[in-house]
């Protein structure tokens, strides 16, 4: 019931952010559904709906990390003068924010039930296609499994609140990565290890890269991936997980390119901010340029085989993912400017103009843009080139 009260009473953009996340969730939730309808209406293709069930994997991790960002991001969730007094400790905190993203969640999640009911027929009315998804491929007029179809939606709230748990959970105020009382501008450890890892998946990629040629010289995307070589696939994952780890400590390279040399006050702001910033910033630009590096890749398959169209299904999906990484990455960066709150207001009150303080901004973002987008280019294309030669 605090949960309710406190989501009724938040801020308009707060229950924004939770609409969004509230719709990150009903994409996801009516992709798993979609895989269940799928299985019943062919029973004889369980490996394609196995190959559809794993592919919602990845916009299952996407609205997690997007529900973890709004809860952190969210008033309510912040230790306040008072709260400990009105036995509203660290811990219940937690518990509380845990209980809005698993309400949130599971709003979304009945709303992709019901038009999933909808969609095929289930609820009366005409079950011809809608929005180019047709009912024959959601298992129209075949019995559903009720309970398991239930069992695999509770899967969105679930893994949204066990994330937002472990992320909250309380810590020692001096690990904390909202603790005041010193920088935290040591570089982080995980470059060399994102760059390893994205090497050796590009290598992968490589070596197995003539065993994907043999498949009509592509990789198969979703709903044809039975039969591709797992050399392919395991050698993707590496590298984009390389990009992921090697997040954090782009964005503090950002920051030690900023101040190097002889820097202005404009480029030393601006590069302590980012390397300050880096543990916070890092993790959620990382995906977004991994999804950005395996978007183009994926683009760049479907442009050159004709034969496997773009459907609906796999829409949804991309765009979930797409909306998912991009609303993260814009969320940490506003946290990113709360948690700078008393530093900015003690530059003004230093003497510094706010559109010094606009170009310090432009600065970080244009030297992101400048690191990270040939970096992401570079991966998507070294990823690509095995699989089309």
């Amino acid at each position: 019931m605090l949960a309710l009260r406190l989501a009724r009473g938040s801020h308009p953009l707060v229950l924004l952010r939770r609409l969004c996340v509230a719709a990150a969730a009903a994409g996801t939730g009516f992709l798993l559904l979609s895989t269940v309808g799928h299985a019943a209406g062919h029973p004889a293709a369980a490996d394609e709906s196995l190959v559809r069930l794993l592919w919602c994997a990845a916009p299952l991790a996407a609205t997690a990390q997007f529900a973890v960002s709004t809860a952190r991001t969210d008033p309510a969730a912040r230790p306040q003068r008072g709260m400990t007094a009105a036995g509203l400790g660290p811990l219940r905190l937690t518990l509380l924010a845990t209980a809005s993203t698993a309400l949130t969640c599971l709003l979304g999640a009945l709303l992709a039930l019901v038009v999933f009911f909808r969609l095929r027929g289930d609820l009366g009315g005409s079950t011809g296609p809608s929005f180019g998804i047709g009912a024959g491929q959601l298992g129209a007029g075949h019995p559903l499994p009720l309970a398991g179809a239930l069992m695999l939606l509770a899967l969105v709230p679930l893994t949204a609140a066990v994330a937002t748990a472990v992320s909250l959970r309380p810590r020692d105020e001096a690990g904390s990565p909202d603790a005041e009382p010193l920088p935290r501008t040591a570089p982080p450890s995980g470059l060399p290890w994102g760059i390893a890892v994205a090497a050796a998946g590009l290598a992968i990629e490589a070596y197995a890269g003539p065993a994907a040629a043999s498949h009509d010289g592509l990789l198969p995307l979703p709903g044809r991936l039975v039969g591709s070589p797992p050399g392919v696939l395991g050698g993707w994952a590496l590298s984009v997980a390389g990009l992921v780890l090697a997040g954090a400590g782009l964005v503090h390279l950002c920051g030690r390119l900023l101040c190097a040399g002889r820097p202005g006050a404009l480029r030393l702001l601006s590069g302590r901010v980012l390397q300050e910033e880096s543990h916070r910033l890092g993790r959620p630009l990382g995906v977004l340029c991994a999804v950005a590096a395996a978007g183009y890749a994926a683009a760049k398959f479907y442009d050159a085989s004709p034969a496997r169209p773009f459907g609906p299904l796999t829409a949804i999906g991309a765009a979930v993912v797409l909306a998912c990484v991009t609303a993260s990455a814009l969320t940490a960066a506003v946290e990113s400017r709360a948690a700078r709150a008393h530093t900015t207001a003690a530059l003004r009150r230093l003497g510094a103009s706010a559109s010094v303080l606009r170009r310090a901004a432009a600065l970080r973002v244009l030297s992101l843009v400048v690191v990270m987008a040939p970096l992401t280019w570079t991966v998507a294309e070294m990823a690509t080139l095995p699989l089309t030669r």
